[in-house]
């Protein structure tokens, strides 16, 4: 059974494209089997900047350790394609889930923001 663990705030970049911005976002972390851990991304960005650049599906969030991490627009009920539409919501989630690290000293390493 999963245990949750922690929830942290970080600063980084969003990048479409090549095109990049600020961002914030929010990491959560829950302690999976074993020794694994497992870190969920959430960032919230403008529906039309995303529309402008260009944006589909994926994005790649660049972190505070400066780790590229892709994340993905996934709502899960409108566009067979999945792609964004005018029509949406004005804010768009963006979201990941990551289960690389199988350390503590990984996972400090990858994400500095729960070290606070």
């Amino acid at each position: 059974m999963e245990k949750h663990i922690v929830k942290a705030d970080g600063n980084g970049a969003i990048d479409v494209n090549g095109q990049v911005s600020p961002v914030t976002y929010t990491v959560s972390l829950k302690q999976g089997k074993g020794h694994s851990y497992e870190v969920g991304i959430r960032l919230m960005a403008p529906r039309d900047w995303l529309l402008q650049r260009g944006f589909e599906r994926d994005a790649v969030l660049v972190s505070q350790s400066g780790a590229r991490i892709p994340v993905y627009h996934d709502d899960g009920n409108h566009h067979d394609d999945g792609r964004l539409d005018p029509a949406d919501t004005i804010s768009i989630e963006l979201a990941a889930r990551d289960d690389s690290c199988t350390s503590e000293v990984d996972l400090m390493r990858k994400y500095p923001e729960f070290d606070g």
